[in-house]
């Protein structure tokens, strides 16, 4: 086991560091207006779980590049990288097209939350400023899928640690206003984050497209050697996998934002109570991540040469390298607790409101490092339909469903340390143990299959 783990985790740090500085983004911008206001953090909370959405459900469909070049890679297949890349850089725009005008235009969504007019009002600031940033973000994404494909995440991670560089002097100035340099600054709040990312996605994406095209490694692939046009055949192979990718992407996103978007109605202080706990959720989302997307990109690669066995082993190794470290990881989230929460806001209510959601974090963490694990796996298959499936059942059905007639005490069986948003939290860590069994059982069949 400890020579696929050791593999796995030289190619896993670089990827949890840039995962860690891109997440560091959401946590600086909690903690930062949550300082400035608990509207302007509710409203954070409302305008960033539909971008969230939207960013998510898109890039989840560029994604599919990533296992696409891996098996080319490992086959020795260079020059079709190439191509594959381009192809996707077209369907990036192309995607780009729908997110913008989504975040343009957000009220039937915002609607669902039953906000009050002041609040919906400023969440859609937030969004229409982040719909500038939208393309970049995808473009980028390009990049990233390329260099994780081709075990160079090193690069990914330079240039979210530039990024994560300039979010904190962006922030401070954009957030809280002031003079700087002899100009007057006004203070923005949530729409100073939104200002501050959407320039930080223009820069990475303009490091990215560079770095494809002048890199000694990555310029091999020729990207840039030659234009094209879209080819559909080749976008329908990329459409192929990364529709069914982008759903389960959107749909464990959804599983979440749309808690958000419900917990709203029980007021901001609830709602900001909420972004608190699903903001250390994500941020202890990306261990996990990051050994799913170092163990996808092995297994992919064995997969394209043929090496089923070794793809095999290399799976199931990631999953239990992770499962053992989100073991520890949610017993310090556990006795923490208090600390943690004090980190985020001083304001009691929103104390009040967040603890007890961070313990249902420590409870579901393990099965979340489980199931983001051997759904990456099986996305290094090729494989991507059916664990959608599973994630529908689980993520809304059990989760989201679960959630609201808990939360909500639809049937008025509900206890009463479920009500509110403990109760949406408590039906999504049951959801993501369902999700986990799902997907852990199919994995074996595909596994089997491939031998």
């Amino acid at each position: 086991m400890w020579p696929d783990v050791k593999r796995i985790a030289s190619l896993a740090w670089p990827v949890l560091i840039g995962q860690v500085a891109a997440i560091a983004f959401g946590v600086m911008d909690t903690a930062m207006v949550g300082r400035f206001s608990a509207f302007d953090l509710a409203s954070l909370a409302l305008g960033g779980s539909i971008y969230i959405t939207v960013y998510v459900g898109l890039m989840g469909v560029l994604v599919a590049l990533s296992p696409i070049a891996a098996q080319l890679f490992g086959a020795g297949r260079q020059d079709e990288i190439g191509e594959a890349v381009r192809q996707a850089l077209w369907l990036a725009l192309a995607l780009a097209i729908p997110g913008c005008a989504l975040l343009l235009h957000p009220q039937f969504i915002l609607r669902l939350s039953e906000a009050s007019p002041e609040l919906e009002a400023r969440a859609s600031a937030y969004l229409r400023i982040l719909a500038l940033g939208l393309p970049a973000a995808l473009l980028f994404r390009v990049y990233s899928s390329l260099s994780t494909a081709v075990a160079r995440p090193r690069i990914v991670m330079a240039i979210q640690l530039t990024g994560l560089a300039l979010k904190v002097p962006l922030n401070l100035a954009l957030i809280y206003g002031g003079d700087i340099f002899g100009f007057h600054i006004a203070a923005l709040g949530s729409s100073g984050c939104a200002i501050a990312t959407t320039l930080i996605n223009w820069v990475s994406c303009s490091l990215g497209l560079l770095l494809m095209a002048r890199h000694p490694f990555l310029k091999t692939f020729g990207v840039f050697r030659r234009f094209c046009w879209p080819r559909w055949h080749a976008i329908r192979a990329l459409l192929k996998l990364g529709v069914p990718m982008g759903l389960s992407y959107l749909i464990e996103v959804t599983a979440f934002s749309f808690m958000a978007i419900f917990i709203a109605r029980l007021g901001a202080e609830t709602l900001a109570g909420h972004q608190i706990a699903a903001n250390l959720s994500a941020f202890v989302y990306m261990l996990p991540m990051s050994i799913a997307i170092a163990t996808a990109t092995l297994t992919a690669q064995s997969i394209g040469s043929r090496d089923y066995t070794a793809a095999h082993r290399t799976g199931r190794h990631g999953i239990q390298f992770a499962a053992m470290l989100a073991v520890g990881l949610a017993g310090i989230i556990w006795f923490a607790r208090p600390l943690l929460v004090a980190m985020y806001t001083p304001n009691p209510a929103i104390v009040r409101i967040a603890a007890p959601l961070f313990a249902f974090t420590a409870f579901y963490h393990v099965f979340d490092a489980l199931q983001i694990t051997a759904v990456f796996v099986l996305r290094a298959y090729k494989v991507a339909i059916v664990p959608t499936v599973i994630y529908a059942l689980s993520l809304w059905g059990v989760g989201l469903g679960g959630g609201y007639v808990l939360g909500f005490n639809t049937f008025g069986v509900t206890p009463a340390a479920l009500l509110g948003a403990s109760g949406f939290w408590f039906a999504n860590s049951l959801s993501l143990a369902v999700a986990a069994a799902g997907l852990l059982a199919y994995l074996r069949w595909v596994t089997r299959q491939a031998y």
